[in-house]
């Protein structure tokens, strides 16, 4: 009965660590700039429910696609080994094979393209240079997902992480979902675009201060592996500054109420995430990943609804 039972086992568990490799816990941070993009929108009296789903979906695609690549790019190069501190890989704990982790990303880049093609033609509804200019920016975000740390040279590994995660998290996601609802954008947009870009970024840096010491030895010149822990921890002081410095501009200089500072609301959350960066290291900065992506997502959150009400 066992032997019998066997395949189906071993099928169950290679999709419990399949479903693992998406990395859950990064998906609310990924649809944030949408969250916020589209808020902004409806603040401004442009809202589309087909387009706002869609692209949280085409998000969410891109990013485990980000994901399933980097896990696929690092176990390659030697990055997922036995002294890395992060959680153990489907791929390094021998359960995935490199080969359903190719599989895993075709399947996910079709989907990319297939919910983008079907957002842009929704959103639009005819081939101008509008549209023309989000499946570019579309396709250009595929091909980062992809070459984040696979290929000869990914720019993971040459400290560009953290600028390609500001660009495709921050500013293309929120002026992004803008642009898909109104078809235009203002330049004060590009404040909270930055805002939520400096966040991302910041997620991204812990991830990286947490696994310094095993991407030195295996040449991934990540921003901390560059400039070091202590300088890691003040750049990331200022980008969660900075966020909420950019938000406050654009409150003053946008039209509405008090309510426009409704993101104020989750400093304590970011006042307590620093606190635990200035004195934690190592595995102990696992779960301040998390939190400070939920965190995140709440400031979106709070931010948009500001402008809304």
């Amino acid at each position: 009965f066992t032997l019998i039972l066997q395949p189906q086992i071993r099928a169950m568990k290679k999709l419990k660590y399949s479903i693992r490799s998406f990395r859950l816990r990064t998906l609310p941070l990924s649809v944030a700039g949408i969250i916020l993009g589209s808020m902004l929108a409806a603040g401004d009296g442009f809202f589309n429910t087909p387009v706002f789903c869609l692209a949280i979906f085409t998000t969410l695609c891109l990013q485990i696609l980000s994901n399933i690549s980097n896990d696929l790019g690092d176990a390659l190069k030697g990055t997922d080994n036995e002294q890395r501190v992060g959680p153990i890989r489907a791929l390094q704990a021998g359960v995935l094979t490199t080969r359903d982790y190719r599989r895993l990303i075709r399947i996910f880049a079709l989907l990319s393209v297939i919910s983008g093609l079907t957002l842009v033609c929704i959103a639009f509804r005819s081939l101008t240079y509008k549209s023309i200019l989000m499946l570019f920016l579309g396709g250009t975000a595929i091909v980062a997902a992809l070459k984040y740390t696979m290929g000869k040279n990914p720019y993971g590994y040459r400290g560009l992480g953290d600028l390609f995660v500001f660009l495709f998290f921050g500013l293309l996601s929120t002026l992004g979902a803008y642009f898909l609802m109104r078809h235009s954008l203002g330049i004060l947009l590009l404040l909270p675009a930055t805002a939520l870009g400096f966040l991302t970024t910041a997620v991204l840096n812990v991830n990286n201060i947490r696994d310094m010491e095993n991407d030195a030895r295996c040449g991934k010149n990540t921003i901390p592996v560059k400039i070091g822990e202590k300088k890691a921890r003040i750049y990331h002081c200022i980008l969660i500054c900075g966020a909420f410095i950019c938000m406050t501009f654009y409150t003053l200089f946008h039209p509405n109420a008090i309510e426009g500072f409704l993101f104020f609301l989750s400093l304590p959350l970011f006042s307590i995430h620093l606190s635990k960066m200035l004195t934690l290291s190592g595995k102990s900065l696992d779960p301040q990943l998390k939190f400070l992506s939920i965190s995140t997502l709440l400031f979106a959150l709070l931010s948009g609804a500001g402008q809304i009400f």
